[in-house]
């Protein structure tokens, strides 16, 4: 753990305390949903491939990362087995449900493919079967789900998404760094396609994180541009401080932090009873590593005093944890 190198003895005693005490990290990461949808497609050619997108991305989230049934939420254009019209009722239900089951440990995944409409220069729609919703009525549906959001919008016109859902605890990503870029896009099929894909396991350890799998489409789009001679007409985005900013992968920047250490696939230690005492106490010491990141991502936001402290009080509480599971281990 490197929670900083420009810290205060304090913080550095403290550092030291915990490299005795802290073993391999135990992370819990409360249960994984995922809500899919795809929208109206305006015609077979979309509707078939939207269809694929779809059908891939959920057999990967089934068949590799074991997402159980009740943990998916499917909407398309046409009702079937398993899968809810995509209209803005069900969508509304679908996150009502959802708010009611889910707590601040899980990770909730939306993933958009579809047709964005631009509205203004920062709303949009993603279209849905009958009535759409804008990006700030997804803004408002989403605002009480307690959950640690990752919002995928592939569309075209989808960059007022990022910036109306950008927050703390969230990975926003979008397809477009402009409500302007309404084109088709050749993103989802590569942001889909990156989970199976060796090449976009940067790190070789095995899994793909969010920032890979972004990083991987992106350079794809890229290239597929390229390869068509033709300038690129979506610029794919990721925000996760919350400023609603985003930064393209190519692009320094202070997003992509905490992206890196997030994933689709429970983590390996999620089986851990939380509801024994220790697996009580290596949920929590799961959750102060996670706080850490998340400050270590806000600090260009903070004061230098401010950052000190709140690292400090993050850290004291993670030696007391690691102290009481080492005592219990």
């Amino acid at each position: 753990m490197d929670p900083a190198t420009d810290v205060g003895p304090a913080v550095r005693r403290i550092i030291a305390l915990l490299i005795l005490l802290l073993g391999p990290s135990t992370s819990y990461a409360g249960e994984r949903y995922a809500m899919i949808v795809t929208g109206a497609s305006g015609g077979d050619v979309y509707g078939h491939k939207y269809d694929r997108w779809r059908a891939t991305f959920v057999a990967t989230l089934r068949d590799k990362f074991g997402y159980a049934p009740d943990r998916l939420r499917i909407l398309a254009e046409t009702e079937s087995e398993g899968v809810l019209k995509a209209t803005r009722e069900n969508v509304r239900r679908v996150l009502i449900d959802l708010r009611k089951r889910l707590t601040r440990d899980d990770q909730l995944l939306i993933l958009l493919i579809g047709h964005g409409t631009a509205v203004d220069g920062d709303e949009a729609k993603f279209n849905l079967v009958g009535p759409d919703l804008s990006a700030t009525d997804w803004a408002g549906l989403l605002k009480p789900l307690p959950a640690r959001l990752v919002f995928v919008n592939t569309t075209g016109a989808s960059f007022p998404f990022l910036q109306k859902l950008a927050g703390r605890g969230r990975v926003i990503l979008t397809a477009t760094d402009s409500a302007a870029q309404q084109f088709e896009t050749v993103f989802p099929e590569y942001f889909v396609n990156a989970f199976n894909e060796a090449a976009a396991d940067a790190d070789r350890d095995g899994r793909v994180s969010l920032w890979e799998a972004f990083t991987f489409a992106s350079a794809s789009v890229r290239q597929w541009f390229e390869q068509k001679g033709q300038l690129p007409t979506e610029r794919p985005l990721l925000d996760d401080t919350g400023a609603g900013i985003g930064r393209e992968a190519l692009n320094p920047g202070t997003d992509g932090q905490i992206a890196s250490v997030t994933f689709l696939e429970a983590e390996p230690s999620a089986a851990v009873d939380a509801s024994t005492p220790i697996g009580a106490l290596q949920k929590r010491r799961a959750e102060l590593e996670t706080q850490i990141e998340d400050l270590k991502a806000r600090k260009a936001s903070l004061s230098p005093d401010q950052y000190q402290a709140e690292l400090e009080r993050l850290l004291l509480e993670l030696a007391r944890v690691a102290q009481q599971i080492r005592a219990k281990s």
